[in-house]
C-alpha cells in the first residue's frame, strides 16, 4: 500500500526534470547488460588525478592538525565553519577588491540546498497571501530549479532571443529585456553563469540590466556560480563575477573536484545572508564541516584556484573543441544544426532546427546506435507556453574520452540525417 501523502509529499516525491530521464538511462544500461553505450548525460564531472590529489593533500593536513576533532567531532556554527568563511572573505576581498566581512557569507550542504531555501524564503506566498515570483531570465536553464518552490506556480521563466549565425552553424541564447518583467509581484531572480546546460554566459552589462531591474522591488538576484572564477573557473571566455546590493552570488566546489561533500556557498548582503542561515538553523544546523575544513586549506594555499585555471579549466576546454570540431565533419552542411557558443560549463548544447521527430523519440533513436544524451525538454522549468524549440535541443556531457565524444558525434550525425531524410521521404 502506498503511504498516504501530504500534498509537499506528494510534489516533493515526483521524479521532475531531468531525474526522469536519469531513471530511464539506468534503466537502460541495466536491460542492455553487455551492450556498450557511449554515455554522454552524466552532470557529475570526472575525476581527474591532479585533483583528486589536491583533495588527499588536504585531507592529510586536517587528520595531522589538532582542528580534526573540533571539525569531525563537534556541532558548529549554521553559517558555516569559521575559517572557510575567513578563507573566502580574504580570497575575495583581495581578488575583487571587495569589503567582505564574515556576516556576508554563508555555507550550505551544496548550492542545491542554497536555493531551495532561497526560493522558499522569497518567492511564494506571503503571510499576507499574495503570491510571490521566482524570475528564471532566461530559459533554458538548470532543471533542478524545476524542482525546488514548494508553491510550483511561483516559478516563472522567460523565452530568450534566439543569435545565429547560420554559415558557422552556432548560435547564442540572450535576455529578452522586451519580454522580461521583474515588477513588485516578484519575489526573486535565479539565473547560472555559466549556464548549465548551454554553456551559456550572460555578459556582464546583461547581469547588471537584470539586477537594476529588480533593484527597486529590494529582492535579491541570485546568480548560480557554479562553473564560475575563481574556482573551478569553467568559463571558456573571459568572465568575471559580478557582485551588487542585491546580488548573492552562489557557488558550489562540486565542479571542483568535491561533489560528494555537498559544499555551496552565498556571498551577499547581510539582510539576505541572515535570512537563509535561519532556515538553514532550521533544516540541518549546518553543512558537513570536514569538506568545509579541506576546503579552507585548499582556498588559502591558492591551490584551489591554481589547479582550477590549469587543470580542470583546460581538461573540459579540450572536450569541447573535440566535440565541435567532430560535429563539423561529421553533419551534413544541408542540415539545420546549430550548436551553443562554447563559453563554459561542462556540457555542449545542440539544437536541431525543425527537426521532424521529438527529442524524445531522437533520444530513443540515438539509443539503438549506443549513445546517450539528455533531452533538452527537461531544461525549461517555467517555461509553461508551448515553443517547438523546446522539444528541439539536447544536452550533451563533455565527460567521456575524446575517442568517445567524436564517435558518438559521428553516430548522432548519421541519426539527424536519418531523421530529416525520413520526413522529407514521407513529405
Amino acid at each position: 500500500m502506498n503511504p498516504a501523502l501530504t500534498q509537499i509529499g506528494a510534489q516533493m516525491s515526483n521524479l521532475t526534470g531531468v531525474r526522469a530521464i536519469m531513471k530511464d538511462i539506468i534503466e537502460t544500461l541495466r536491460a542492455g547488460a553487455g551492450q556498450q553505450f557511449i554515455n554522454l548525460s552524466a552532470g557529475n564531472p570526472l575525476i581527474l588525478p591532479e585533483v583528486e590529489q589536491l583533495w588527499r593533500d588536504c585531507t592529510a593536513q586536517l587528520l595531522a592538525s589538532p582542528e580534526y576533532g573540533e571539525v569531525v567531532c563537534r556541532y558548529g556554527s549554521s553559517q558555516g565553519y569559521a575559517p572557510l568563511v575567513e578563507a573566502i572573505a580574504n580570497d575575495f576581498n583581495k581578488r575583487y577588491g571587495l569589503n567582505l566581512s564574515d556576516r556576508n557569507i554563508l555555507i550550505t550542504p551544496g548550492s542545491q540546498t542554497l536555493y531551495f531555501y532561497a526560493v522558499n524564503s522569497f518567492g511564494g506566498y506571503t503571510p499576507s497571501g499574495e503570491l510571490k515570483q521566482i524570475v528564471l531570465p532566461l530559459s533554458p536553464d538548470y532543471t533542478g530549479y524545476g524542482g525546488l518552490s514548494l508553491v510550483p506556480k511561483a516559478l516563472t521563466a522567460y523565452k530568450p532571443t534566439l543569435d545565429i549565425d547560420e554559415a558557422a552553424h552556432r548560435f547564442k541564447y540572450r535576455p529578452d529585456f522586451s519580454q522580461l518583467s521583474i515588477t513588485e509581484n516578484t519575489g526573486c531572480v535565479l539565473f547560472s553563469r555559466p549556464c548549465n546546460p548551454t554553456g551559456n554566459v550572460l555578459t556582464e552589462d546583461e547581469v547588471k540590466k537584470i539586477a537594476t531591474l529588480a533593484a527597486p522591488y529590494n529582492l535579491p538576484v541570485l546568480i548560480d556560480s557554479a562553473y564560475a572564477p575563481p574556482f573551478p573557473a569553467l568559463n571558456f571566455t573571459e568572465m568575471t563575477p559580478v557582485f551588487g546590493d542585491n546580488i548573492l552570488h552562489c557557488m558550489s566546489l562540486s565542479k571542483a573536484g568535491l561533489p560528494g561533500e555537498r559544499v555551496g556557498i552565498a556571498i551577499g548582503d547581510e539582510k539576505w545572508i541572515e535570512v537563509l542561515e535561519c532556515f538553514q538553523a532550521n533544516i540541518g544546523l549546518h553543512s558537513s564541516r570536514y569538506g568545509q575544513a579541506i576546503a579552507a586549506l585548499a582556498i588559502n594555499s591558492g591551490a584551489l584556484v591554481e589547479i582550477s585555471h590549469t587543470v580542470i579549466r583546460p581538461f573540459y576546454q579540450n572536450k569541447f573543441t573535440v566535440l565541435e570540431t567532430s560535429l563539423e565533419q561529421a553533419m551534413p552542411k544541408d542540415l539545420p544544426w546549430f550548436l551553443h557558443r562554447g563559453e563554459g560549463a561542462i556540457f555542449a548544447w545542440l539544437w536541431l532546427q525543425d527537426l521532424p521527430i521529438s527529442d524524445w523519440e531522437f533520444y530513443q533513436q540515438l539509443k539503438q546506435v549506443g549513445v546517450i544524451i539528455v533531452p533538452g525538454s527537461s531544461f525549461f522549468p517555467g517555461l509553461d507556453e508551448e515553443w517547438a524549440h523546446k522539444h528541439q535541443c539536447f544536452r550533451i556531457s563533455l565527460t567521456g574520452t575524446d575517442e568517445e565524444i567524436a564517435t558518438a558525434m559521428q553516430r548522432l550525425a548519421k541519426v539527424a540525417e536519418e531523421a530529416y531524410k525520413g520526413a522529407a521521404v514521407i513529405a
